[in-house]
């Protein structure tokens, strides 16, 4: 029954039920503020995600080693049998019992946090738990992060409304889980916050900061109890970097820079074909594409099949030539875009880093042989070749770096890893101006905000929008007549002056009418303005919106020089900020 059609009794009772519901928090937790507890709240979410992280990769592992064996080369029967029988089971249970696991799980998350108020419904976890375990274990080349991520998202939102929060904390909580569950699969807290903070939630603040660290933290402490404290990786040693190398590692950037604009542009294409195909289709696309990439690995090509950890593993220790490498990150970028779009649920994450680590240790393996005395080891390449896709498909360039430097754990490649990264993202950036994300988000019928286009607005400031009064400047010792006579004729709403204790104030054309009539024209106006009439200061480097939040009470703000109060460099009003606002979204005339 949908809202218009419940009986206004009945609605009545269900408005009340749900406000002596929401009466429960406070008489259960009157004793415990609100912040601190939220916080508490968040170690919890990190410790129930980080066990749902280790049992989901329990399960996909599982399903891996009953599906294909537990060799790195599973039969060539398996291979073609497995990931396309697999894949009919997939589409039924998605189009008959989780019709919400579609996708990575990123957009999920955002489309909670800002679309239905936190709220992901626990089957929706059930489901990507499930429908994700299948897909990975059966061959199908996608990762394990972006599940996790909506998984620890599902039971942050699950626990915040069994304890009621308000909405602004249900809004806030399901970022909370996903950094827990990124942490947990990733093993790699600070990216997983930085992910969180840089693409799902898109700005800072203590409360939320220090909410998604915690959560993090605790997943991570809770996977490593139980799976083990050893990385992804086994990165070998870095050592310092040659300064000429950076001319390689900048080369890698161009590699990458374009192999994610094709990856782009591959599966967005694609999706949007598969998505305006009959309807009838969607029972075979995860089967056909199982096959598909069976016949990937029928062809001598297994390693693009699933995650591929311990593929990158190898390449980082110069296990294969660089025509190799080559030719398996072409063939995952192939494969992932056949799963991806087929709509087969999983993640995004490890693909992208798998096909960096082939394309930074095809890019190194082939330096070294054209030029000898470029020393540096294949894994250095590899690990920036990681970041540098991750840079460029992602969108997310402060993750990226932060995300080599804790696999690692080596800072002298953190130049590297900023050069290439760098001219990754400009180039994606100018061929692709959509980030993958947002462009996914699109095509699903979702105006979710781009956490990239916010960051790339520009800031206006006062000083974008100051200009100097059109009266002249008096003092608190001026009569209230010259004050009127000055303010008549101008458009001013009100007239400022500096009082003798060096601080502005404003007084009104109405208010210096009435002193006139009632014979106070002679009154010193630093009397006659009252104690109401300090004007809040700004600062050239204000925001506009902070001059917004005064504008109503004080049509026309001073602003003021920070080393000198007294020193009035503009005057600013609204019809002041409206004309900037309208100048930065290039209206003519403006």
């Amino acid at each position: 029954m949908s809202a218009s059609q419940i009986p206004p009794g009945n609605a009545a009772n269900s408005m009340a039920a749900t406000t002596h519901k929401r009466r429960l928090w406070p008489k259960h937790l009157h004793l415990i503020r609100e912040e601190p507890f939220f916080l508490l709240m968040a170690i919890f979410i990190g410790i129930l995600s980080g066990l749902a992280v280790v049992c989901f990769r329990i399960t996909y592992l599982s399903v891996r080693t009953y599906l294909l064996s537990t060799s790195l080369s599973p039969s060539r029967s398996h291979l073609l049998l497995v990931p396309s029988l697999t894949g009919i089971v997939i589409a039924l249970l998605v189009i008959y019992v989780f019709p919400r696991v579609r996708g990575s799980g990123v957009n999920q998350t955002k489309a909670a946090l800002y679309i239905y108020n936190g709220h992901i419904p626990f089957r929706t976890v059930i489901g990507k738990f499930i429908c994700s375990a299948l897909a990975i274990g059966s061959g199908q080349s996608l990762g394990p992060e972006d599940p996790s991520l909506q998984i620890g998202a599902g039971i942050a939102s699950l626990l915040g409304e069994k304890l009621q929060l308000s909405r602004e904390r249900l809004r806030l909580i399901a970022p909370v889980g996903a950094a827990a569950g990124l942490a947990a699969a990733f093993n790699a807290p600070i990216s997983a916050v930085l992910f969180v903070i840089e693409e799902v939630i898109g700005r800072w603040s203590a409360g939320v900061l220090g909410a998604v660290v915690l959560a993090a933290v605790s997943s991570v402490v809770v996977m490593r109890f139980f799976l083990g404290s050893d990385p992804l990786f086994r990165v070998p040693p870095v050592g310092p970097v040659n300064p000429g190398e950076l001319l390689a590692y900048a080369v890698l950037g161009v590699v990458g820079g374009i192999a994610s604009v094709v990856f782009v542009k591959m599966i967005t294409y694609f999706r949007l074909h598969l998505k305006n195909a009959p309807a009838w289709t969607q029972h075979f696309q995860p089967a056909v594409a199982g096959l598909l990439i069976g016949f990937i690995g029928y062809l001598g090509f297994p390693q693009v099949m699933g995650a591929g950890y311990a593929y990158m593993d190898q390449a980082m220790h110069s296990q294969y030539t660089w025509e190799v490498l080559g030719i398996l990150a072409g063939l995952k970028i192939l494969a992932t875009t056949i799963s991806f779009v087929s709509g087969t649920p999983g993640g995004m994450f490890a693909p992208t880093l798998f096909i960096g680590a082939m394309l930074g240790g095809s890019v190194g393996a082939l330096e070294r042989q054209l030029l000898p005395h470029f020393s540096g080891p294949i894994g250095a390449y590899c690990l920036v070749g990681m970041g540098t896709l991750f840079a460029g498909f992602i969108r997310a360039p402060m993750t990226s770096v932060f995300m080599v430097l804790e696999v690692s754990g080596d800072y002298t490649i953190i130049l590297p890893v900023i050069i290439s990264n760098a001219i990754a993202y400009v180039i994606s950036r100018a061929a692709q101006p959509v980030p993958i994300f947002d462009m996914l988000s699109r095509q699903s019928g979702l105006d979710l905000p781009s956490m990239e286009e916010q960051r790339e607005q520009p800031l206006l400031h006062v000083e974008d929008a100051m200009r100097a009064p059109r009266t002249p400047l008096l003092t608190g010792e001026e009569p209230v007549k010259m004050a009127l006579r000055e303010l008549e004729q101008s458009t001013e709403p009100l007239l400022l002056f500096r009082s003798p204790d060096g601080l502005w104030r404003g007084v009104t054309r109405k208010k210096l009418a009435e002193l006139a009539d009632q014979g106070d024209a002679e009154l010193p106006l630093k009397h006659a303005a009252g104690h109401n009439s300090l004007a809040p200061l700004l600062h050239p480097d204000h925001s506009l919106d902070t001059a917004l939040r005064h504008i109503y009470d004080w049509p026309l703000l001073p602003v003021v020089h920070r080393a000198d109060p007294t020193q009035l460099q503009g005057v600013i009003s609204l019809p002041d900020i409206l004309s900037a606002y309208r100048r930065a979204a290039g209206v003519p005339g403006s």
